[in-house]
């Protein structure tokens, strides 16, 4: 099977199944969201979901956050992974937020970047969701994922992302980064992938699609 078959057999079958897959994190502004995707890192959305609300309460805007201490803002988050990097990593965020960006969240991957805490996938995710730019972030399920379907060879999440980017029009880029990642999360698990049961069976190259 061509690449451009796969590709256009399996992204027609979220179109017409999953038209509104979005991020499970929860959140009500783009400062609410980056600090989920960081806080996300190494550690499941779920448990993000439930350790996110009384730290977005005590802290609800960036001058907040920037103005608190490691000890003030460490027990909100002791329960994440890393929670000593990742509280340092928040502060100085939002610090730089009120620093060089007037405390809003940027649109430019390059920018978003530049924020402690936050390296391409984070960047991606947020600019992504917030402002539909057409990018792909690529963490493990993604990455897994395009794998197994033959949607990638790329040894790195760079070239992953590259051959998606490559391969996926822009206007879908935005939802597919989420189809990846849920179908990676619930069907394509690292562990005893449910391939009975997968619906992109037919075109997935690990499953027996030539």
């Amino acid at each position: 099977m061509l690449k451009k078959e796969r590709y256009r057999n399996i992204l027609n079958w979220f179109l017409k199944n999953q038209p509104a897959a979005e991020t499970e994190l929860h959140y009500d502004s783009p400062f609410q969201l980056l600090i989920a995707v960081m806080l996300s890192a190494q550690c499941t959305d779920r448990r993000v979901n439930m350790v996110a609300p009384p730290l977005f309460k005590a802290f609800p805007t960036p001058d907040k956050l920037a103005a608190a201490t490691f000890d003030e803002v460490f027990p909100y988050v002791k329960s994440i992974s890393y929670p000593n990097s990742k509280t340092k990593h928040l502060i100085a965020m939002a610090q730089k937020l009120i620093s060089d960006f007037g405390g809003e969240v940027p649109s430019s991957i390059n920018d978003l970047m530049t924020l402690p805490g936050v390296g391409r996938k984070t960047a991606n995710v947020v600019a992504s969701v917030i402002y539909k730019e057409p990018v792909i972030a690529v963490d493990t399920h993604v990455f897994r994922v395009s794998h197994r379907l033959g949607l990638s060879n790329g040894k790195t999440v760079e070239a992953v992302e590259k051959d998606l980017e490559a391969n996926i029009p822009e206007d879908l880029r935005s939802i597919a980064h989420h189809w990846l990642i849920l179908h990676g999360r619930y069907i394509c698990t690292a562990r005893a992938p449910k391939c009975a049961d997968c619906p992109l069976a037919d075109w997935c190259r690990d499953y027996g699609a030539n």
